[in-house]
């Protein structure tokens, strides 16, 4: 009986794991940037923590997944605190789920998904499969479950088991809690639950305290995760765990009003009676406790302590759990590198110009952090390709590759003015006012593609993207006319050979800027470079 009732179980989660994942390949980019609703308005951040584990099945997962967006900075604890309660209410779904009576149709689900697999080559297809291949699979497991465990039915030790268990409420809790702690998912605990209803001796009264401990269990998750991340990202996980607690010590005595409330909604039905109750009880956990968000931080500011242990991470691994939602955030992450060195570029240019040097220790600290974020970024990425990704619906990563490579070599232009301005600082070299008018017209134009090779890449607008070429062939036409115009001021004795090599070089410098962007802006619009004949 335990290992069909383990063999089961393990159907159950792997059907589970795959019918979330057809659904969250099938959401897209709705999933990916859903997280981009979520304001200071509690009630969205509810409604977001509802969506996504309907979506992945899973409240741990998501909560998971929100340490570790507490933990790059994306989310507050404000934030964060109205998903992990929006999560408990999403995670009701797969109980109603493995309520519906539709064993017949599990060989058709499964038949039907495999040919899916099999066969089909096009996407959607493919996550139609996913999702009808994990259902049928989830189903079965329950079936397999619900047989495993049909003896107990004639096992009078499991009976006065059931008797202790309604006369002593904190039983069911710790069962509760420890199947949960042991199969690290609630949902698969319910599961359990319902496939015990079909030995006849589970009633609603039993199955309530359960629920509560299959509750509070479910926080072991991110309480695990936490572990490695900032003062921050551990009371996320704590605000999980004191919502969950909470709730079971005030609803716990509130039982039997909810029970006669379920009867009437189900009447003779105990799995469906299970589900119902799951949804109630979170659902009015979260009414009551939503308004109290600030004081579960204040909580968890008290058992954890505020402040914060070491600096964000800015990809954190725990972001990898969802990787629509990963490749978004290395989207943004690299939009702010790019901004970065945009930065480096303007803070160069103006110190060469002016000769003013007052922020060059600033443009270096800046040359290395974006070395540092190539090096994360490109690691993240790594990780994420590993993952089971959709190469097709995936390839901004592959292109992203060469997007921080092009960002990383215009910071070591922008460092390489600066080195430039210092000499010409050093050497008190003079630049004409018909130089720095010449200087100024191609900056604008060099500033201009790079703010459409950002912006393109940012919007993964193609249109913006191709609008690139005409700035960067102007950026080249200008760089050639003021090196000739240069070289014939040199020769009139109008300037210097050092300030010569300098304004030469600057030109150089910035032509190179111009290249990368247009490289940028290769990756979303696939520019052709022009073909020249012989």
């Amino acid at each position: 009986m335990i290992i069909w009732l383990l063999g089961g179980l393990g159907l159950f989660l792997y059907g589970m794991k795959m019918m979330g994942d057809g659904l969250e390949s099938a959401a897209g980019n709705k999933l990916k940037f859903i997280l981009e609703k979520v304001t200071s308005n509690p009630i969205s951040a509810v409604a977001v923590g509802a969506a996504v584990t309907a979506i992945i099945q899973s409240s741990s997962a998501t909560t998971v997944m929100v340490v570790g967006f507490v933990n790059s900075g994306i989310l507050n604890l404000v934030q964060a605190t109205g998903i992990i309660m929006g999560a408990n209410i999403g995670t009701t779904v797969t109980a109603f789920l493995v309520t519906f009576d539709v064993d017949a149709m599990v060989p058709i689900l499964l038949f039907v998904g495999t040919v899916l697999v099999l066969f089909s080559r096009a996407k959607k297809r493919r996550d139609l499969a996913m999702i009808l291949l994990g259902f049928g699979i989830l189903l079965l497991g329950m079936e397999t479950m619900s047989g495993a465990m049909a003896p107990l039915k004639d096992s009078q030790a499991f009976r006065t088991l059931i008797v202790e268990i309604g006369h002593r409420w904190y039983l069911g809790i710790l069962i509760g809690l420890g199947i949960t702690l042991l199969v690290q998912s609630s949902s698969a605990s319910t599961g359990i639950l319902i496939a015990l209803t079909k030995t006849g001796s589970i009633s609603i009264e039993v199955a309530f305290p359960i629920i509560l401990g299959a509750n509070i269990g479910t926080c072991i998750t991110a309480l695990l995760s936490s572990i490695t991340a900032n003062k921050t990202a551990k009371r996320a996980a704590v605000i999980h765990l004191l919502f969950n607690v909470i709730g079971t010590v005030v609803f716990l005595p509130l039982g039997p009003l909810l029970i006669q409330a379920v009867k009437i909604i189900s009447p003779g039905s105990v799995t469906l009676e299970i589900s119902f109750i799951h949804l109630i009880f979170n659902t009015l956990n979260t009414l009551l406790l939503l308004p109290f968000a600030n004081v579960l931080i204040r909580l968890s500011a008290a058992i954890v302590g505020p402040e914060e242990e070491k600096p964000s991470e800015i990809l954190d691994r725990r972001l990898l759990q969802t990787p629509s939602i990963a490749e978004g955030q290395v989207i943004k992450e690299t939009v702010k590198m790019a901004e970065l060195a945009k930065k480096n570029f303007q803070m160069a240019i103006d110190a060469f110009v002016s000769n003013d040097l007052a922020k060059m220790d600033e443009i270096y600290q800046n040359e290395q952090r974006i070395n540092t974020l190539t090096e994360i970024i490109t690691e993240f990425m790594v990780k994420l390709s590993g993952s089971d990704l959709d190469i097709n619906e995936f390839a901004r990563i592959g292109d992203t590759y060469h997007v921080i490579n092009d960002i990383e070599r215009i910071g070591d232009h922008a460092e390489n003015i600066i080195e430039l301005a210092e000499e010409k600082h050093r050497k008190n070299v003079a630049i004409s006012e018909t130089a720095k008018v010449e200087l100024a017209n191609i900056y604008n134009y060099t500033i201009l593609a790079l703010d459409t090779a950002i912006e393109s890449y940012r919007t993964n607008d193609p249109k913006k993207a191709l609008s690139i070429v005409q700035v960067e062939k102007r950026i080249d036409d200008l760089q050639k006319e003021y090196r000739d115009t240069h070289i014939r001021r040199l020769n009139a004795g109008q300037c210097t050979p050092l300030a010569s090599i300098l304004f030469l070089d600057l030109l150089s410098n910035m032509e190179r800027v111009g290249d990368h962007s247009k490289n940028i802006a290769d990756t979303i619009a696939h520019i052709q470079d022009e073909v020249v004949s012989a």
